[in-house]
């Protein structure tokens, strides 16, 4: 079986003479692992459609759950980012956490657009990384079953309160009223806004907030105080993100 479909290479490896070993994330199938004939060779159409971080078009053959690329066209490389260490490090990250988080075997179409959406603001260093990440990582988890309930307060409802405080090992908010002593991180209501934005609004509207130098930082480090409890791993791609700004 054949699917000519679009991907974006997440990880890539090297097998043989020339040839490659690929983790991408496709519309139509998710994450697959597949072996490209060839794909190191400097007259071959595949080298930079096959690398890490090309969206390509490619043409999957399909043999029981071996899968290999034999056709491959890049349709953006994000040039840009490879010239800077701290914009190419946060796209290495996202790729980490895509190839972990996102599905194997099904539909993965919204994950895929947030993801290229990200990657292109990046590469044009549309928004501060911060903020980028801190999207990035919470709409992922939102889309993969680790979205947080920031709907109200779990104990009395209330919207909103000046100060909110929200666990990052169960993904519950409490108001300045309910928030018990400890385990929880206090949160102005600009942060808890962002974040219901990130999680609740259409594609579309993904991007578009503002917060203040310092509402950035805070959600950034609630957002990946959240990521790191609920997926219970380390991710070498955040420690030299990390490394490096």
């Amino acid at each position: 079986m054949r699917l000519n479909t679009e991907g974006l290479i997440l990880r890539e490896s090297k097998t043989g003479e020339a040839d490659r070993i690929v983790t991408v994330l496709t519309r139509d199938m998710g994450v697959v692992r597949a072996f490209v004939r060839g794909a190191r060779s400097v007259k071959s159409t595949k080298l930079s459609a096959t690398q890490l971080l090309s969206y390509s078009k490619i043409s999957v053959f399909m043999n029981r759950d071996a899968y290999t690329i034999d056709e491959a066209e890049p349709i953006e490389v994000f040039f840009h980012l490879r010239s800077d260490m701290v914009r190419v490090s946060l796209a290495m990250y996202f790729c980490e956490l895509l190839a972990e988080l996102a599905p194997e075997g099904g539909d993965a179409s919204e994950i895929l657009s947030m993801a290229l959406n990200s990657l292109y603001l990046l590469n044009g260093n549309k928004l501060p990384t911060q903020q980028l990440k801190a999207i990035f990582e919470l709409r992922l988890l939102s889309l993969t079953g680790y979205m947080p309930n920031l709907v109200a307060c779990c104990q009395c409802k209330a919207y909103s309160t000046d100060k909110m405080y929200f666990s990052p090992s169960n993904g519950q908010l409490w108001c300045d009223r309910c928030q018990p002593n400890e385990f929880t991180r206090p949160l102005d209501i600009g942060v808890v806004t962002a974040m219901r934005h990130i999680c609740y609004a259409e594609p579309n509207k993904l991007f578009s907030f503002k917060l203040s130098p310092a509402g950035l930082l805070s959600l950034e480090e609630t957002v990946q105080n959240y990521l790191l409890a609920q997926t219970q791993r380390r991710y070498k791609s955040l420690d030299f993100y990390r490394s490096v700004t």
